[in-house]
């Protein structure tokens, strides 16, 4: 067998995702490859996924211990989503076979946060911010069939059908794509997507342009501000660098400033778009999950607070 699987859990993952940034493969491609491609090693241990990944009888053996894997700890339907572990599987062992398995740099595993001393007993009690929970929630979100296949398809009309905005059909069918499965409230789509072209976008989303949410939140001459759209239409062209706003992360932001005063913030500050992102990075931060990307951090705490502050808690 490859010297690699004397390598650490964290070692064969980063050589992997460094792979998988490598085969221009999409965003969401990538961060349900490197979950899904080592569910076996998390759910069943080193030796049985190693022996997986080298057996002579690769296929007949991976897809019936994934199976029975699935059944056993996923709530998902079993027969349907093996056939995804699977297609990543391979993909991990194509990854075997590349240049990028030889010479794996070693990582420092970062030591585990101090605990946080909780300042104030809350209503509700939310898990403390861990390594773990993040990747639990994240293989969570893999599970979301409806919200995993709508990643898919934006992924596929921002990055490959519409990338750009120039003309405004193209805007037409992203804004109202996520107008519909992001329930927006934008009552007119055509009025948006007209005021997305006279901007002139794309150079600013390119440079990662955080004040480009504040133009687009607000059309001169109307009302209702936008800013929930904003992050996310920004967020679908460049989901590293603009994280998405919605009620869900502010009250988890909220809370665990509370309980933990993470950082110093007022409420109205997360409706500044530039001060929402330094607050997401002060909280990345704080619990010691620099590991992940702005991306996976959205996915987390939209979660969490759908879990512990459902709609009917207002």
């Amino acid at each position: 067998m490859h010297e690699i699987i004397s390598r650490t859990f964290d070692e064969v993952r980063a050589a992997y995702i460094a792979y998988l940034n490598t085969q221009g493969l999409s965003m969401n491609t990538i961060n349900t490859s490197k979950s899904e491609a080592f569910y076996l090693w998390k759910k069943r241990g080193k030796e049985t996924f190693w022996n997986v990944v080298y057996s002579d009888d690769f296929e007949n053996l991976g897809k019936s211990l994934l199976l029975e894997t699935l059944k056993e700890h996923s709530s998902g339907d079993a027969e349907t989503n093996v056939n995804s572990y699977m297609a990543h599987l391979r993909r991990f062992r194509k990854f075997l076979a590349s240049e990028s398995a030889i010479d794996i740099p070693a990582v420092t595993p970062k030591p585990e946060p101090k605990k946080k001393r909780k300042t104030r007993k809350m209503k509700q009690d939310l898990p403390d911010p861990c390594i773990e929970q993040v990747e639990h929630y994240l293989e969570l979100w893999d599970l979301l069939e409806d919200y995993h296949l709508q990643e898919e398809a934006l992924d596929k009309l921002f990055f490959e059908l519409c990338p750009e905005n120039k003309d405004v059909s193209d805007v037409l069918l992203k804004v109202s794509a996520l107008n519909d499965f992001y329930s927006t409230h934008i009552f007119k789509v055509f009025p948006m997507a007209k005021h997305i072209i006279a901007l002139d976008v794309d150079d600013r989303l390119r440079a990662g342009d955080v004040t480009l949410v504040k133009d687009i939140q607000k059309i001169s001459g109307r009302n209702r501000n936008h800013y929930s759209f904003a992050t996310k239409y920004c967020s679908h062209h460049k989901p590293l660098d603009y994280p998405i706003y919605d009620s869900y992360v502010d009250r988890v932001l909220r809370y665990y400033r509370r309980r933990d005063d993470f950082s110093s913030f007022d409420d109205s500050d997360l409706k500044d778009y530039e001060r929402f992102k330094t607050i997401l990075m002060a909280f990345r931060s704080f619990y010691g999950l620099e590991a992940f990307n702005l991306k996976e951090i959205d996915k987390y705490i939209w979660q969490l607070g759908k879990e512990y502050f459902p709609r009917n808690y207002y």
